[in-house]
């Protein structure tokens, strides 16, 4: 039962890390952050960026992994409760604010990879469309973003448990 257990342990392990490698390559080989370092003027930072990523990374593994320990909302609810309040405006605007950034952060990371595949040029060569990629390319933005909000409305991510 022992070596069962260790060999979870080792397989889990290893899925993490080579995960967690998986998405670092794609960050290192896209540029992402010494993009935005340039971008930003603001290269003598990009250390502190990467070990935010790093930071980031972890800290939503776990959260994942052990969710009964990242209940604040539970904690400040049992000792707090006249605040109750504050509690609940102080979660919306941090959600508020989570959401903001990381859907910059994605929609940053699809265009730095789509750029890196010149498929969007491509595409548009393809197709002879030489007028309004621009517009095309917020249209398609402007989906993602109605799209994320008819998934989140709907409550769609409610359905599976």
């Amino acid at each position: 039962m022992l070596i069962r257990q260790l060999l979870l342990i080792v397989t889990g392990a290893s899925y993490g890390l080579l995960s967690a490698a998986g998405v670092f390559t794609v960050l290192v080989a896209v540029g992402l952050i010494p993009r935005f370092a340039g971008k930003t003027h603001t290269a003598r930072y990009v250390l502190l960026y990467e070990e935010m990523v790093i930071f980031g990374t972890l800290s939503g593994c776990f959260v994942t992994i052990f969710p009964e320990y990242s209940q604040w909302g539970n904690y400040l609810r049992e000792h707090f409760p006249e605040q109750m309040r504050l509690w609940t405006a102080a979660g919306i605007g941090a959600q508020a604010v989570f959401g903001l950034f990381a859907g910059m952060f994605i929609g940053c990371l699809a265009l730095a990879i789509a750029e890196m595949l010149d498929s969007i040029p491509i595409f548009a060569r393809r197709i002879s469309f030489r007028h309004g990629l621009g517009g095309a390319i917020l249209g398609m933005a402007a989906g993602k973003i109605c799209g994320s909000l008819f998934y989140f409305a709907t409550e769609l991510h409610r359905t599976v448990q």
